[in-house]
């Protein structure tokens, strides 16, 4: 069964970044996946239409339409002619999969720089625990 959502108070997050390096399909997207991957939106259940959203971010219905196609494209969510945009069932799955490679690989950086500046297991254990503190306090969702 089919589930349809308004977009949820945690899309006030979602904040377009002009200066951003990265397109705002893009951002539109990866903010839609990570959504997917914490279980905001889940299987068979509407993400916000297109208009919606473009209006709730101030950008254009075809941006909004382009990060969808990506989504659709990945496999993460699947179209109902007339309907809307709906989650697919292995969509879940696939997207956590993504974020935690994502992690991984910005996590390997992080600490391939700690070790070219020579910084002990202790003062990088000690930047980890820091880091997580403050995702803490700033109310990053933790399970």
């Amino acid at each position: 069964m089919l589930e349809y959502t308004t977009i949820p108070s945690w899309s006030g997050r979602l904040r377009i970044d002009p200066s951003n390096e990265s397109p705002v399909f893009k951002q539109i997207a990866d903010y839609l996946r990570s959504g997917i991957a914490a279980g905001i939106y889940r299987p068979d259940e509407a993400l916000p239409s297109k208009r919606a959203l473009a209006i709730k971010l101030n950008v254009n219905p075809l941006t909004v339409q382009h990060a969808y196609s990506v989504l659709e494209r990945e496999g993460l969510v699947f179209a109902r002619k007339g309907v809307g945009m709906f989650v697919t069932r292995r969509g879940v799955g696939q997207a956590q999969t993504r974020s935690e490679r994502a992690c991984l690989a910005l996590l390997s950086q992080a600490f391939r720089m700690a070790r070219e500046a020579d910084l002990s297991d202790e003062q990088i254990g000690s930047l980890v625990s820091r880091a997580l503190r403050e995702t803490a306090e700033a109310g990053i969702k933790q399970s």
